[in-house]
C-alpha cells in the first residue's frame, strides 16, 4: 500500500478545512465551505447546525451523482412522464392506479407490470415513467429492446459469456423489456426468455410491453407449452395494464388518392 504524503498544515485555517475534505473524500464540501461559513457567521449557527448543513450538502451531492449514474445505466433515455398522458383516451386505464405504481411499491414485492395493447397507445410511455420513478427510488432498472437483449445472449455463447451476459439482465431490479413479441422467437429465444423470466420470478421485477394479448401468444412461441411456462411466471402476482382505443400517433398529412386494399 503507497504510503500517503503528509501534508504541513495550510496557513490559511480555509485552505486547509478544504484540503482536509478532499483527503477524506468529501468532494462536494470544498467548493460549499466558503457559502456555508458566511451564513453560519452571518446567521449565528450553532456548531451542530453548522455540522449538519456540511454533510447535508455532501449527502445531497452524492446521492445526485448516484442518481445520474443510475439513470445513466438504465438506459431509458428520453422519459416523458404522466404529466400531458390523455387518460380521457384511454377510458378503461385507470389513472389511479397508474399513478400508484409510481411508489414502485411493486419492486419492493418482486411484481411485474405488464404493459398489453395495440401500437401506438402510450405503453412504453407509461413503462418508461413507472421504470423512471423506480430509479428515482433507488432502485436499480435497466431498459431494453426485448429482441436485441435475446439476440445478445445468443451472441454470448460465441464467446464463452453467456452466463456474464445473462446475469447482467437478471440482477437489476427492474427490467423494461420493451417490444416484447414484435416477432416470434425461436427456439434459442424462447430458451433464453424462459431461464431469464425464470431467474426474476419472485426474486425482482420485469415491467414489459407488447403488442398482442395472451390469447395470441401462443403464436409468438414454437409450442404452446412454452407460450404457458413463459407467461405463467410473468402473470403471477402481475399488474396488467391494457391499453384500448384510438393511436396516438397520427400522419401529419395525406397526399395522394386513396390506395386499394
Amino acid at each position: 500500500m503507497a504510503r500517503r504524503i503528509r501534508r504541513p498544515p495550510a496557513k490559511d485555517p480555509l485552505e486547509e478545512l478544504k484540503q482536509t475534505a478532499i483527503d477524506l473524500d468529501l468532494t462536494a464540501l470544498p467548493e460549499a465551505l466558503p457559502e456555508l461559513l458566511e451564513h453560519a457567521e452571518k446567521d449565528s449557527w450553532s456548531y451542530t447546525d453548522f455540522g449538519l448543513e456540511m454533510f447535508r450538502r455532501e449527502t445531497t451531492a452524492r446521492r445526485e451523482r448516484c442518481l445520474t449514474r443510475s439513470l445513466k445505466r438504465s438506459h431509458l433515455g428520453q422519459v416523458e412522464g404522466l404529466d400531458g398522458f390523455d387518460f380521457a383516451a384511454r377510458p378503461n386505464l385507470p389513472a389511479r392506479v397508474v399513478k400508484e405504481l409510481l411508489n414502485c411499491r411493486f419492486v419492493e414485492e418482486h411484481r411485474n407490470v405488464l404493459c398489453l395493447g395495440q401500437p401506438g397507445l402510450g405503453k412504453t410511455r407509461i413503462a418508461k415513467a413507472i421504470a423512471h420513478a423506480a430509479c428515482l427510488a433507488g432502485h436499480s432498472v435497466l431498459c431494453v429492446i426485448t429482441a436485441e437483449m435475446l439476440e445478445d445472449l445468443h451472441a454470448s455463447h460465441a464467446d464463452g459469456s453467456f452466463k456474464r451476459a445473462m446475469r447482467r439482465y437478471v440482477k437489476p431490479a427492474v427490467l423494461l423489456c420493451d417490444e416484447f413479441g414484435y416477432e416470434p422467437f425461436t427456439t434459442e429465444a424462447t430458451n433464453y426468455l424462459f431461464r431469464l423470466v425464470s431467474a426474476k420470478h419472485q426474486n425482482s421485477s420485469i415491467i414489459l410491453t407488447a403488442n398482442r394479448g395472451f390469447t395470441r401468444w401462443k403464436t409468438l412461441f414454437p409450442s404452446e407449452s412454452a407460450a404457458i411456462a413463459t407467461a405463467d411466471r410473468l402473470i403471477d402476482g402481475a399488474t396488467i395494464l391494457r391499453f384500448t382505443g384510438k393511436s396516438f400517433r397520427e400522419p401529419r398529412e395525406v397526399l395522394g388518392a386513396p390506395l386499394d386494399d
